[in-house]
């Protein structure tokens, strides 16, 4: 037996019997569900109309909307007025979808570019949920899987988000566009953090930020503007790290960020201040973010992001000890860095070679190459199994301040691990 066909009225039309009419502009009702908008109410929410009036366009015959209308209409869902099911009364042009990017700056390389024109194909809203629930996953074997093997897999994650920009609109683009948001800060922090590309990490944190603006996304904004300001902060260009962070506050502001957010970003801003040398100014923004996230306690109001999985008080107590160490306040930063590696959960595998490290450069500055050598050796057999380059670089700033004692066996000892098989082939591969 045939089959029913859908003809291009939108009716059913069964070829063995009469036809059945579906009511209404199915072509909207279809457009405003593929774009995420489930039910009339929640496209009127986002229009500013009454619910009627949806209720109105999409019926047989619906009215020709006012400009201002269509001009969102057609930016919410992604499709031109007759696409809709609209006819225009004679003498009228129907709008067309255009998409104001908040960010059409050109980035060299090969990453794709995040699409701000509106879509051809439609895909269903459950392809947002998708998108992100691999985005998700990513983020979680952000802690455990080998950097050069992840990075490769968020960046053709990226690939196809800006491919599914390019077939969704309205809320649904703005899922997927959030999602595509984190995948490409991902891909960034792998890059600055994990293998020490920071030409690399610039671009691809450029992408993340113009994928946050299609979703409309100040919090993550506020996210990717900080970690741009890592890169000339660990150069020493306070300026523009400065420059950075201002606008990363002005993001936050903007969405209302909660306070373990804003905190975070006194973190960033004093391991930048720390990195051109101004300890003093450090100290007082980490004494001020642990300010506010006692606030936060005392008002029950610590909740973040779901994405920012990279900070907690006890990261925020790792910037501190590094910066005390930078400061000279060897018996602060010793006390601080202990307490820190107490409270590390095992899953902190790679913020552990960090605070090791910085451990080792604690003892060495006090003139103990035994004690660092013995911090310093514990940072390598971690990093053995979960790489890190920035806790590579801690250690090799240990050996660097440990050339005095180079003819003592401890250091003898901690020269075989650092260049050892395993070790040195992890370095060169990752």
């Amino acid at each position: 037996m045939a089959g029913p066909h859908r003809d291009f009225r939108g009716t059913l039309a069964p070829t063995f019997g009469r036809e059945v009419t579906v009511p209404g502009n199915v072509r909207l009702k279809s457009a405003r569900v593929a774009a995420g908008y489930a039910s009339q109410r929640a496209l009127a929410d986002a229009l500013g109309v009454d619910p009627r009036q949806v209720r109105r366009w999409e019926s047989d015959n619906p009215p020709w909307p006012q400009a201002p209308i269509q001009k969102e209409l057609t930016r919410l869902l992604g499709q031109d007025m007759r696409a809709l099911g609209f006819t225009p009364p004679e003498g009228h042009e129907p709008a067309s979808p255009r998409r104001q990017s908040p960010a059409n700056i050109p980035v060299e390389g090969s990453l794709p570019v995040v699409p701000s024109h509106p879509p051809t194909t439609m895909q269903p809203p459950s392809v947002a949920e998708d998108f992100a629930a691999v985005t998700r996953a990513h983020r979680r074997m952000y802690w455990s899987v080998a950097p050069a093997t992840l990075h490769p897999a968020a960046l053709a994650h990226t690939t196809l988000g800006c491919a599914l920009l390019s077939e969704t609109a309205g809320e649904t683009r703005r899922a997927v566009a959030a999602a595509l948001a984190e995948t490409y800060l991902l891909a960034g922090r792998i890059e600055f953090f994990d293998l020490r590309l920071p030409d690399s990490a610039g671009p691809t944190l450029l992408r993340a930020l113009q994928a946050a603006g299609e979703a409309d996304d100040h919090l993550l904004g506020a996210a990717i503007l900080a970690h741009t300001a890592f890169i000339p902060g660990w150069s020493g260009d306070r300026e523009a790290a400065v420059e950075r962070m201002v606008a990363a506050r002005t993001y936050a502001r903007r969405g209302s960020a909660p306070p373990p957010l804003m905190a975070w970003l006194d973190a960033v801003e004093a391991e930048c201040e720390t990195r051109c040398g101004n300890v003093r100014t450090a100290l007082h923004l980490l004494q001020h973010a642990e300010d506010t996230l006692a606030a936060a306690s005392h008002a029950d109001g610590e909740a973040m992001p779901e994405w920012m999985d990279w900070f907690s008080r006890t990261r925020l107590a790792a910037f501190k000890g590094n910066t005390q160490l930078r400061a000279g306040h060897l018996p602060q930063a010793r006390t601080t860095l202990l307490g820190v590696l107490d409270e590390l959960p095992p899953t902190e595998a790679k913020q552990a070679t960090v605070v090791l490290g910085d451990l080792a450069a604690v003892e060495a500055a006090a003139g103990r190459p035994e004690a660092a050598c013995e911090f310093a050796r514990r940072a390598l057999e971690q990093l053995e199994t979960t790489w890190y380059a920035t806790g590579m670089d801690r250690i090799r700033e240990v050996r660097r301040a440990l050339a005095p004692h180079q003819h003592e066996q401890c250091v003898r000892d901690l020269d075989e691990r650092l260049y050892g098989w395993t070790t040195t082939v992890s370095a060169l591969a990752r």
